[in-house]
């Protein structure tokens, strides 16, 4: 089953499971701020789609970070430990749609349509 992880009143996750109804996609939703961030997920997710792609360098939360703890991360081991102690740093949503297509970021309806057919 797809798993949809993310936070609840985010327009993004908002649009994206919007968009998962619509096309009859059952999924599962992982709320980050209620349930936590799954460690053994992110590990995996480290590893693909990497960290670069998880860490949201455009949100809100990392323009409130200081100057340092943004420099500090800059490999997997540095983003894990930011990840895990500012949630809303990982670009939502984080998408795992099974072992046939793996794991995306973001929302693109055009790229999950790949993941759907």
């Amino acid at each position: 089953m797809t798993t949809l992880y993310g936070i609840t009143n985010c327009d993004t996750v908002k649009r994206a499971r919007a968009w998962l109804d619509e096309h009859g996609i059952a999924y599962r939703f992982h709320d980050f701020k209620k349930q936590g961030v799954p460690e053994v997920e992110l590990d995996q997710w480290l590893r693909a789609p990497g960290w670069e792609a998880l860490v949201n360098r455009r949100g809100t939360t990392w323009r409130k970070l200081d100057e340092a703890t943004r420099a500090s991360v800059v490999d997997a081991a540095s983003a894990r430990a930011a990840l895990l102690a500012n949630p809303s740093l990982i670009k939502r949503p984080v998408v795992n749609w099974g072992a046939r297509t793996g794991v995306t970021t973001g929302f693109d309806a055009a790229e999950w349509k790949s993941h759907t057919v």
